[in-house]
């Protein structure tokens, strides 16, 4: 009897700790769904709250980075969104998508092959190829108020489409591209990274132009006459200016 019942309590605990066992494998397989952590940079707020790094953020939350501050948010093997400076963004996200709304300034995005991935702006509707892993950048920080919004997308790895009503803009790796219109007064154009500004050659009158033509061809005509005089340099002599306007 001493036996037996040896027995059985063994076969009790046994049963017990392997349904722990299971319970325990189970649970730390599956994945924190909808919850990621965000590295922040400078003066950064979830939720209206000011937020350091290694912080837990929870799926439907709209992220705000001040003025020279930037936020990662990472999403584990999922991907990663990455806010620059003055930077609106709400984000919500699972184990299979990664979906958010842009109001203001630029974020990074890296997604993995089949996360479902799109952002949403003012005027468009960012979409990345789920069947491969991309990384872009989306900027509206050039013209978001209501008068010249602009959304300006460059793809680094991938492929993605800027969708605008019934116009699709594939953008491929190493391309960008843009939907909007930033010519009104007061808007700016979104430029490539390291890119200079745009010159405003619509916006020079004819009188200045033709300032600037008279001033070339006096230039012209100045070296013409000195590459005619003797090759003697006079170093005391004074400097000639060209002069448009003599």
């Amino acid at each position: 009897m001493l036996g037996t019942s040896m027995i059985r309590k063994s076969l009790t605990l046994f049963t017990a700790v392997a349904v722990l066992f299971v319970y325990t494998t189970t649970a730390l397989a599956v994945p924190n769904d909808g919850m990621g952590e965000i590295t922040v940079t400078g003066s950064v707020s979830v939720n209206g709250q000011s937020v350091v790094s290694s912080s837990t953020i929870n799926s439907g939350s709209t992220i705000v980075t001040g003025t020279n501050s930037s936020a990662i948010v990472n999403l584990g093997g999922n991907g990663r969104v990455e806010l620059l400076s003055d930077t609106s963004l709400s984000l919500t996200f699972n184990e299979n998508s990664i979906v958010g709304s842009l109001d203001s300034g630029k974020i990074r995005v890296s997604n993995k092959a089949g996360v479902v991935t799109s952002f949403t702006t003012k005027n468009s509707t960012v979409v990345a190829d789920a069947g491969q892993a991309n990384t872009f950048s989306i900027d509206v920080g050039c013209g978001d108020s209501a008068r010249c919004t602009q959304t300006f997308v460059q793809t680094t790895s991938g492929l993605v489409t800027l969708r605008s009503g019934s116009t699709d803009k594939q953008v491929a790796a190493g391309a960008d591209a843009s939907i909007g219109n930033p010519s009104q007064t007061g808007c700016q154009p979104c430029l490539r990274p390291g890119g200079g500004a745009p010159v405003p050659v619509a916006g020079i009158g004819a009188g200045a132009l033709a300032a600037l033509l008279i001033a070339a061809a006096g230039a012209v005509g100045a070296a013409i006459f000195l590459s005619k005089k003797d090759n003697d340099v006079d170093i005391g002599g004074g400097v000639i200016v060209v002069s448009p306007n003599r």
